[in-house]
């Protein structure tokens, strides 16, 4: 999670009491010991959000990975994927956005992501799993925090 997170909802919280509601983001997770390999797992449900839920002008996923400052890379992978380019458009999600918007990698790291998350005033995490193993694993990581 980076810091940029909350300055681009701040408007929309600016004066809200979190004590009153739940900041509740929906991050796709993998883990695993090879970051690469997790990263690659998370980037076609990413091309799709980006690329394909909307036309152009049209995708409030698209504008948001412009809001966090991936405007170039977001207009690449929705030219390749409204084009039927899908592999193209996987290729073309950077790993920062990647690790932005999702949690990747070893417990050890997405625990420390996690905490980031946590500190920028998250309160509860839809996660996204594919696995029962990364449900158990994830519980074990909320648990150390």
């Amino acid at each position: 999670y980076s810091p940029h997170h909350r300055s681009v909802f701040a408007e929309s919280l600016n004066g809200l009491d979190s004590r009153e509601f739940d900041i509740a983001p929906s991050v796709r997770v993998s883990l695993g010991s090879d970051l690469e390999v997790c990263r690659a797992r998370v980037k076609p449900t990413i091309a799709l959000y980006v690329g394909g839920m909307g036309a152009k002008g049209r995708n409030f996923y698209n504008d948001l990975a412009c809001r966090y400052g991936y405007t170039s890379a977001a207009a690449t992978i929705q030219d390749h994927y409204l084009a039927g380019r899908k592999k193209d458009a996987i290729a073309a999600v950077p790993d920062a956005l990647v690790d932005d918007v999702s949690l990747c990698g070893s417990p050890e790291r997405v625990g420390d992501r996690l905490q980031a998350w946590k500190e920028a005033g998250v309160t509860t995490l839809l996660a996204m799993l594919d696995e029962r193993d990364t449900l158990r694993q994830m519980a074990a990581i909320m648990e150390r925090l």
